[in-house]
């Protein structure tokens, strides 16, 4: 039987949204949270920022979100 659960390791979902603080920044220049210790890329946001995000793109190691309005 064949299972990959590569794909089900993230802590987060598409579509949905946490409250992070922002604790880094990529080479990039786009914001770094973690959740779980699972980094999330924020665009536009800043060291220290504490924000609500919506994940819009979950890969097995990363994921990237929106700051939600």
């Amino acid at each position: 039987m064949f299972n990959n659960r590569e794909e089900s390791t993230a802590p987060v979902d598409a579509g949905e949204t946490y409250e992070v603080t922002i604790e880094d920044i990529a080479r990039e220049g786009d914001g770094i949270a973690r959740v779980s210790g699972f980094v999330i890329f924020v665009p536009g946001t800043s060291v220290g920022d504490e924000v609500n995000i919506k994940i819009t793109k979950v890969l097995r190691k990363f994921a990237f979100a929106e700051v939600a309005e």
